[in-house]
């Protein structure tokens, strides 16, 4: 049970005028419906997580939310601990990170979010939220369509919806066979994306013979919506530490991890590519394995989250050690005065 800790001794420090932003679409998010501010905010949470939510907290959205440069700001703490302050702050329902697919066609690319919550939240509202952003995030592209107007990046909704997303009731059963693509002179995206594999990471690299036989079942990848980042992500994202056959286990890979086909997605009838999708990944907070929100609790894998539940309680240093450590760096220091 979590336990309230009256120091107050660690402020976190004013966010400074120069504090750098994301490029536009990236950065922190706000969450709504957040209680007011007050001075028992993160009370519940041990000394250095309070200290890092309460900078976070005052950060405006679209602030930049790199460990990197959090760790600039907040002196008292390296890049290593920002990053276990942020995966408590996850577990502790706080934050969530995200990546969106923004734009259309050869324009599209990811974007990196954290979306935050001064009000603590269950897994429960999160995967909610989630799906809301993702159910708003599809459908305006669709009534974009019809209009000349530029389209806008839709807001946060104000109501959080009730039902299943599309995603969730839609069947994931993959067809026995795929089209053969005609001949051409020009590689296909699917084709592309199994060719990028190796480069992103060596233990998938695959041969042109064996792209080309592999390239129906991604293809069958892209027709449901995704586009090839989200394919390459997909694909190398918690590689075992050897892939004793690349095409095997890239097969298995495109089979077992095909996304749902979404109902009424409509595709490009010249050249077959799916319309863009307002599409929206979480991601654990600790390593940035992407994954559906429900699959990813308190913002953790299943080996992160393994990880964090077995340090939850470090054993306290021994205090004879703490002694024996100054000791030890207080005759160095004399010797080093030493003419």
């Amino acid at each position: 049970m979590a336990t309230k800790h009256p120091s107050s001794a660690l402020h976190a420090p004013a966010v400074p005028p120069a504090y750098p932003m994301a490029k536009p679409g990236y950065g922190k998010r706000s969450t709504p419906g957040q209680q007011p501010r007050t001075h028992d905010d993160f009370a519940l949470l041990p000394t250095r997580e309070r200290y890092v939510a309460g900078f976070v907290d005052h950060l405006p959205d679209g602030a930049a939310m790199s460990v990197k440069q959090l760790a600039k700001q907040l002196p008292l703490y390296g890049q290593q601990a920002i990053s276990t302050a942020l995966k408590a702050l996850s577990v502790a329902g706080h934050l969530r990170r995200v990546r969106c697919a923004v734009g259309a066609g050869d324009e599209t690319r990811w974007v990196f979010r954290t979306f935050w919550s001064r009000t603590a939240r269950d897994n429960e509202w999160w995967n909610t939220y989630l799906a809301t952003e993702t159910a708003a995030r599809t459908a305006a592209p669709a009534a974009a369509r019809g209009a000349s107007a530029t389209s806008v990046e839709p807001s946060t909704p104000v109501a959080l919806p009730q039902q299943r997303t599309p995603a969730e009731a839609a069947p994931d059963t993959a067809p026995e066979t795929a089209p053969t693509a005609a001949p051409s002179a020009t590689p296909s995206p699917a084709y592309l994306a199994l060719a990028e594999l190796g480069r992103k990471d060596i233990r998938l690299a695959l041969s042109a013979d064996d792209c080309a036989a592999l390239e129906p079942h991604a293809a069958e990848w892209l027709a449901r919506g995704v586009d090839a980042d989200y394919l390459i992500v997909a694909l190398t994202a918690g590689l075992p530490a050897q892939v004793d056959c690349p095409p095997r286990f890239v097969r298995r890979r495109l089979t077992d991890k095909i996304p749902p086909r979404l109902p009424g997605g409509p595709e490009s009838p010249s050249t077959g590519t799916p319309a863009p999708a307002g599409r929206l990944l979480m991601e654990c907070t600790d390593c940035g394995r992407p994954g559906r929100p429900e699959a990813l609790p308190d913002g953790l894998c299943r080996p992160c989250r393994a990880a964090h539940s077995k340090g939850e309680q470090p054993a306290s240093p021994d205090p004879t050690e703490i002694a024996a450590v100054k000791a030890h760096m207080a005759n160095l220091r004399d010797l080093l005065k030493a003419p």
